[in-house]
Parts: structure tokens; sequence; C-alpha cells
């Protein structure tokens, strides 16, 4: 059928009209999901949980041994261990702490989105509306009556139909826009509030932590006033070495095909900073530093401030890392790695472990930091050097290192 000219006309202006009324941008496509969700929070927050009943545990004991003036050693063994996990508390908290700036974050990001479509929806919304008034309620039956045929009829009354649905459209998505703007300040809301929740409690274990340290402290000043807890503090850390030796065997056999991989240097970095040069116990025969009675010491002792970071002294893989715990409760928190060439390293007393059983170092990786946890009474790095499981003196492989004892070299 042959379109007239008037007719024609009629169906190119309604057309360019709903051309016009297209949104200029449609609504944002949704975020993809998160790269942080809370089900990870909620995880860290059960380990969290197990973390107390184990602190819950280790309370217990220490109020049964309160009474006892002869147990401060195992009261020291007992606060380590409480120290050990409120670390570990922290470091969870710390986590959810991080996974939570990067869920407010995206929260963040998701809420500025939705609120820019809201606002892009609403113009379009207000622009409708105004042309509509502008138009009049009669502006649709012009159209239709308007019709010069009944095909032309339904054409108008099809295109208006269209208008309408357009309309309707526009609202409808206009509020859902509103209601995705609701639900995602509400989710950065909900997580900023978790958040600070998480903070207080970060806030309640570093005192509790601070207030642990300082109980240990004051448990050193007591051993350090007695000579005969000295003493057995030295016996139980070479029975320890001797015990270890035929760990270690085991160790390094379990671990052959890793540590063959792994190259060793031919000689040994300084386990700590190298401006750190004065030591407080040699390897051998000796005079204990505070009773003066003769003794055998396994490795050397070098002081240093607590949180001083602790090197691998030699490339290799780690076979022990642990906190120390009944015949080895003497060396604290302590790592021991193998290395390709039948030699080993001991690092005994740390505050903190910083590499774990079964991971490849290499000379210089920072394996954990000094402290004075275990049979010691200060802050310091027990050092230990075995050479196809003899233990030898660790000075032999420093002989170009300017080192101190008591303000006086080591070297005569």
């Amino acid at each position: 059928m042959k379109m007239s000219g008037k007719r024609f006309r009629r169906v190119l202006e309604l057309a360019l009209v709903l051309v016009l009324l297209l949104p200029l941008a449609g609504p944002g496509a949704i975020p993809e999901a998160s790269a942080v969700t809370q089900a990870e929070i909620n995880a860290l927050k059960g380990d969290a949980g197990k973390l107390a009943s184990q602190k819950k545990d280790i309370q217990a004991q220490l109020k049964a041994i309160q009474s006892d003036k002869n147990a401060a050693m195992k009261k020291k063994e007992l606060l380590e261990s409480q120290i050990s996990i409120i670390q570990e508390e922290i470091d969870n908290i710390n986590a959810q702490i991080s996974m939570y700036d990067q869920l407010i974050a995206q929260k963040t990001e998701e809420l500025a989105q939705a609120e820019a479509d809201e606002a892009a929806q609403y113009e379009l919304f207000c622009r409708r509306i105004r042309y509509m008034e502008e138009q009049g309620e009669t502006s649709y039956w012009t159209v239709l009556f308007s019709s010069s045929d009944f095909s032309e009829l339904l054409d108008n009354y099809m295109m208006i139909e269209e208008i309408i649905q357009y309309d309707n459209r526009v609202m409808d998505d206009l509020e859902a826009l509103q209601n995705r703007v609701s639900v995602e300040k509400n989710a950065l809301e909900e997580a900023q509030a978790e958040q600070e929740e998480a903070r207080k409690q970060q806030q309640s274990a570093q005192q509790e932590l601070k207030s642990q340290e300082d109980e240990v402290d004051k448990l050193i000043s007591e051993i350090n006033a007695h000579e005969d807890q000295l003493e057995a503090m030295e016996e139980e850390l070479n029975k320890a070495a001797k015990e270890l030796d035929a760990q270690i065997k085991a160790k390094e056999k379990e671990y052959a095909d890793q540590i063959a991989k792994v190259k060793s240097e031919s000689g040994f970095m300084w386990p700590l900073n190298a401006s750190i040069n004065k030591l407080s116990s040699l390897y051998g025969n000796r005079k204990h530093p505070v009773t003066g009675k003769p003794g055998k010491h396994s490795g050397i002792d070098i002081p240093a401030a607590k949180g001083t970071p602790i090197y691998a002294a030699k490339s290799g893989v780690v076979i022990t890392s642990e906190k120390g715990s009944g015949s080895y409760w003497s060396y604290g928190n302590y790592v021991l790695i193998a290395h390709s060439d039948g030699t080993n390293t001991l690092y005994a007393h740390m505050s903190k472990r910083a590499a774990t059983k079964g991971q490849t170092v290499k000379q210089g990786d920072v394996i954990g930091y000094v402290g004075t946890t275990g049979r010691s009474t200060g802050n310091h790095l027990h050092f230990e050097i075995r050479v196809n499981g003899n233990r030898v003196d660790p000075l032999n492989y420093f002989k170009d290192k300017a080192l101190y004892i008591g303000g006086v070299s080591v070297w005569g």
C-alpha cells in the first residue's frame, strides 16, 4: 500500500519524538562479584574463635600454678604460649581489617556507580514528565484522530503504546536503581561498622599482649636471682641440642630431594645486622655469664633488641619451624635450616618466626625476629652450626668479622 505524503510526514514526526526520548545512557551494568567476600572474613572469625579457646585453656593452667614459687620456668613457658596465640589473634584481626579495607573500597565504588546511574535515570524521568506536561493530556488523542485511514490509525496506536511502555520502563528502572542504591549503602555501612569492631578487638589484643610480655619480663628478673634455675636452663638447652641431633638426620632424609636442589653458598652470612657485633656467650666450654660456673654451650649468643630481623645464614630448606615445646621448649621459637653442603643452622629464642617448615629460603631472607622465648633471660639470638651432624663453633666461619664479648675482642 502506498503511503500518502501527509501520513509519511506524521510517521516520521512520531519516530523522531521516540528517538529523542531514548535515554542518553542506560543504567550501568551491575558490578561483578566482589573480590573479597563476607564468607572469607567469617572464616577468619572462625579461626579467631579457635585461638580464643586455646588461650582460655592456657589461662586455666596458669591459674593452677600461681601459688607455686618454684614453677617460674613453667609459668614462663605457658605465658609465652599465650603470647604466641595472642600474636596469632592480632595477625588474624589484621587480616580481617585488611579485607574490610578492600571490601569497603569495593562497596564505595559500587555505591558511587549506583548513585550515578540513579541520577541519570532520574534526569531521564524528569525529561519525560516535562515533555508530557508540554504536550498536554490530549496529545495522544490528537495523534489518533489525525489518522487519515484505519491503517494509519493502527500504526499511530502502536507507536503510542510503545511510548507508554517506554515511560513505564523509565519509572520501573528508576525504582530499581533507588533500591540498588539503598542496598549498596546498607552494605557499605555494615562493612564499616564491622571493621570498627575489629579495630577495637585489635586494640584490646595489643593491650593484652603488652601485659603478658611485662609478666614475662618480671619472671625473667625473678629467674636471674636464682643461680640454680640458671644452671638448669643451661643443662636443658644442652640436652635439647643433643636430642635434636638425632631428629635432624630424619628431617634431612625427609627433605633430601628438595635440599639437593638448593645450591648453598660457600660461606655463611652473619645472621643479624652487620653492625651487631657483640656476643654474650661463646661456643663450647665456658663460664656461665651470670653464675660464673663452668659449663658447655652448644652455640653462640648474640644480644639484640626484641624484633630485630634474623637472616638465613645460607640458602637451604627449613626443616623445622616450631614454637618449641616438650624437650625443645628450651629453644623457644626456633627455625632449623638444612643446606645442600651437609651443614645446617639453628636460630633460637625468636619472638616470632617468619619461615615455615618445608620453605626454601635464600641467604639473607628474614626467617624470624629476636626475642627471649624458651629458656632465655634476655633478648638475644642463640645461633648454632652443624657440619654433617656435628655441632661446631660458629665463629670458625666469621674470622674476618670484628666481634667482641665483654668489651674485649674474641680473637684476643
